[in-house]
């Protein structure tokens, strides 16, 4: 954490975020009912990706980190987005 710290948030807004959380859970198991074609898997990601933003900013206090830290774990997410994107044009083109 930056200069030592600590950092609390409230329940309240812990349990908002566990209820988005739960939303988008049940949107992701809801959106693999309908068939979207290739875009079924491309709703999935997106919507775990909001997850996993959620998740990192808020449980794991990433949002109170430095600039610094906050770019390279951008920086991951940039890279699997181009994974994915790569793994779809494969799968595309076979």
């Amino acid at each position: 954490m930056a200069n030592n710290t600590t950092h609390t948030i409230e329940y309240k807004t812990l349990s908002k975020i566990l209820l988005v959380l739960l939303f988008l859970t049940f949107l992701t198991i809801s959106v693999t009912s309908y068939h979207l074609g290739p875009f079924t898997v491309l709703v999935a990601l997106l919507i775990a990706g909001l997850k996993s933003f959620l998740v990192l900013s808020n449980f794991m206090h990433l949002k109170y980190e430095s600039l610094l830290l906050r770019i390279l774990v951008a920086m991951v997410f940039v890279l699997f987005v181009v994974i994915v994107l790569i793994t779809f044009i494969d799968y595309a083109y076979r």
